[in-house]
């Protein structure tokens, strides 16, 4: 009825109340000791709730009450001694399943039918008033810790018994010091109406009686004894028990053969024989069980090939970490169209997976760590309920079948240690509740899907040992894989693996490399020709520009023990020294592009510092090659590149410092610097020369974008050189526009230079400037 709150304690009030029902709600807090108050109550159930506390001790005056269930809560605290013993109308006492603790009571009325204490924490033993009830239905003590004998006494002549639920108390024990199973078992045999024994995890030890299936009552239908003790064979006449329909001892130290006549029980719904030290074969005449759903035999010596005559009604089977040999019976297998569990790891298994296997509706398939061969089962997409698949430890061969994606339910998918070849489908992505794939140690090649990092469940992730190349994807659920999940493949790369990705495919995975190759030999002496003629062209220009060099060193009157090495290092530390930290005082000039300070070196150097403008972005990489490229102009009507300064938030050239200043200082300043005509057609001249050389002879074709005046300066013996060619160049690379694959190509495509000196075709749309 879904009522919540606290039990009223006014129903106390209702003294002629005779049955009061609360369960199945939301009820909290303590029971009402009010209750007590109800002396004609017969029935009282408040089971199923969130009721705490204690049980009144007060309902020992409950004198009629014959009907008492306070299971699924959240009691705590003893059981009181009085109202078991006070209470003697009491036929059903259900305390299960709460958190009550201490002894079971000494005292208690013998008209009690039912008494259900599971999953508690009693201690002590079984009280012997239980051997008093005559009429004893149903014992229940599961879950609970308490330490006795087996209770042969307490149960003998119950008559009435029908289920005696003893499990996981593990300190229970056998007679004779845990090593004699036959009076327990003699004591069930006088039970005669009792169908289901529930032992498992009591500790009891000893040898199954031979004759215990004569020994057992016939309508016996559960018999769970296992996670214990018990050693010896399985009794031969355990085919007497026509009427069992579970019969689990697993987990034990049986040893022996699985008898053949448990084969001839007609009603044998689940057989579990685990864990044991079973040998011998599985009997041929399992099939002849006609109502087994499971069968589990996993964890023994078993050996032979699995029965071909194995049963059609199978829901689970279970034969793992046996020593089974033979191929797995595809036609009987056929016919178990409810199978949804199916375990046969482990063994020695040949052959190749029926395609029925992968044709029914099932839930979990392990075939791994056997010799199975042959391509994956076709059927694998048919699975559309399947949740794990684990094919590992085999030599299945072939590729994954991109019908995988069908199997919507999918968690767990391991094909790893197999021959699989091929590529790794890329619609695994549609697995959206996979959390494990593993497909490790196999032959598989291609790029990572991308798209599995939509995979936002995935787990485990395992590509080691394969040939995978390309990127590794370190977005969504890739950002938690580490470089474990792919060791062993040497051409992935990226930041995960710790190599380094290349920009352009290797030459051996080219679809075009054996053209290639045809093409490069014909055309090889031409080539080298080619090449030949280009060096020596090269080497010209570059002894004339060396010559121009000497030539310009030697009219300025040599060169400063900075300018006597190529390409000298200065720091960023020595540019503050020299420009005193970049004050005022030592600013010469302000462009478009940046600002520059007249500076002196350590050994008095006169030097320009040309601080770049930074925009947004960094690439210190692409400055650096840039400056290299513009350090190989060299022209006596070009200013020089003396070094470079360049940092993460700093980038800086140094220049000769001219003296005299830039052109339109000269043109500008006044008459006592007026140049005279020819100094002007000198000058006009230089500049031409100077722009020539860089549009038609430079090694690396530059367009100027911003020549003016305040770009040209003047040398000591009024020479003109072009200042500022690529400058827009290098402040594009910091800014992060230009493009720096190609540090060969012209200047950036993007519109540059200062406002009336931009060149008329840098508009056109194909110009680059």
């Amino acid at each position: 009825m879904n009522i919540s709150g606290a039990v009223p304690p006014v129903i106390g009030n209702l003294t002629r109340l005779k049955s009061l029902d609360m369960s199945h709600n939301f009820l909290a807090g303590q029971i009402p000791a009010e209750l007590s108050n109800l002396r004609g109550l017969e029935v009282l159930d408040l089971g199923h709730n969130h009721l705490s506390g204690s049980i009144p001790p007060s309902f020992s005056e409950l004198s009629r009450l014959a009907y008492l269930s306070l299971k699924d809560n959240q009691l705590s605290g003893p059981i009181p001694a009085v109202l078991l013993k006070n209470c003697t109308s009491l036929g059903l006492v259900d305390f299960g399943n709460n958190d009550l603790s201490g002894e079971i009571p000494l005292e208690a009325s013998e008209n009690i039918l039912v008494l259900n204490l599971y999953s508690n924490r009693l201690t002590g033993k079984l009280p012997w008033w239980l051997a008093n009830c005559t009429y004893l239905y149903m014992l229940d003590v599961e879950d609970n810790s308490l330490a006795d004998e087996l209770p042969a006494g307490i149960i003998a002549g119950k008559q009435q018994l029908k289920y005696l639920h003893l499990s996981n108390n593990y300190r229970f024990s056998s007679h004779d010091g845990n090593t004699n199973l036959e009076p327990f078992f003699a004591a069930v045999s006088n039970c005669s109406q009792i169908l289901e024994i529930e032992a498992g995890a009591v500790g009891m030890g000893g040898r199954l009686p031979s004759w215990l299936g004569s020994l057992l009552p016939p309508n016996i239908s559960h018999l769970n004894l296992e996670l214990n003790k018990i050693e010896g064979p399985i009794p031969a006449d355990m085919g007497d028990v026509i009427n069992i329909t579970l019969m689990n001892l697993s987990s034990n130290q049986l040893n022996g053969t699985v008898p053949a006549s448990i084969c001839g029980l007609p009603k044998l719904e689940r057989l579990s024989l685990s864990n044991n030290a079973l040998r011998g074969m599985i009997p041929a005449c399992i099939g002849n069980a006609t109502s087994l759903g499971e069968l589990d035999l996993s964890g023994n010596a078993l050996s032979g090939s699995i029965p071909s005559g194995i049963g059609t009604r199978l829901v689970n089977l279970y034969l793992q970490n046996n020593q089974l040999s033979g191929e797995i019976p595809a036609n009987r297998l056929a016919e178990c169209i409810g199978l949804l569990h199916l375990d046969l790891s482990n063994n020695s298994l040949t052959g190749e997976v029926p395609d029925m296997v992968s044709g029914t509706d099932i839930i979990s398939l392990n075939l791994s760590h056997n010799q199975i061969r042959g391509e994956l089962p076709r059927g694998l997409g048919d699975m559309q309920q399947v949740q794990a698949i684990d094919l590992s430890w085999n030599n299945f061969s072939g590729t994954i079948s991109p019908q995988i994606r069908l199997c919507r339910e999918l968690e767990v998918l391991d094909l790893s240690h197999n021959l699989l070849t091929g590529v790794l489908p890329s619609s695994l992505d549609l697995l959206k509740d996979l959390k494990n794939l593993d497909v490790s140690n196999n032959s598989l090649t291609g790029e990572i899907p991308a798209n599995l990092t939509k995979c936002t469940s995935l787990k485990h992730f395992n590509l080691s040992y394969n040939d995978f190349v390309g990127h590794v994807p370190t977005t969504g659920v890739f950002a938690d894989f580490t470089f474990l999940s792919y060791i062993g493949n040497p051409r992935l790369c990226g930041s995960v693996v710790r190599r380094n990705c290349q920009r352009h495919r290797p030459w051996y995975q080219s679809r075009k490399y054996l053209v290639v190759m045809c093409v490069c030999a014909a055309v090889l002496a031409f080539v080298l020709t080619i090449l030949c003629a280009v060096g020596a062209w090269k080497i010209r220009d570059w002894l004339a520009a060396m010559r121009e060099d000497m030539f310009r060193g030697r009219r300025s009157g040599g060169s400063s023990p900075v300018m006597k090495y190529k390409y000298p290092r200065i720091t960023h530390q020595e540019l503050v020294e020299a420009t005193e930290e970049f004050s005022a005082d030592r600013l010469v000039g302000t462009g478009s592009y940046g600002r520059v300070y007249r500076g002196t070196l350590r050994d008095g150097t006169m030097v320009a510092v040309k601080v770049l403008q930074l925009q947004s972005g960094n690439s210190t990489k692409s400055f650096s090659r840039k400056c290299q490229v513009l350090k190989r102009i060299r022209h006596r009507n070009l200013m020089r590149i003396i070094t470079a300064c360049s940092l993460a938030d700093f980038k800086a050239l140094v220049l000769p410092f001219m003296a005299k200043g830039s052109l339109e200082r000269c043109l500008y300043a006044g008459p006592p610097a007026e140049l005279s005509l020819v100094q002007r057609v000198n000058i006009c001249s230089d500049i031409a020369e100077g722009v020539a050389y860089l549009h038609h002879h430079s090694p690396v074709k530059v367009i100027h974008c911003d020549l003016k005046p305040s770009n040209v300066l003047i040398n000591d013996d009024m020479t003109a050189l072009v200042s500022d060619f690529g400058i827009s160049r290098l402040v594009m690379s910091v800014g992060g526009v230009a493009n720096t694959a190609d540090v060969g190509a012209s200047t950036a495509n993007m519109l540059c230079g200062s406002i009336g000196y931009i060149p008329p075709g840098t508009y056109h749309e194909t110009t680059q400037c």
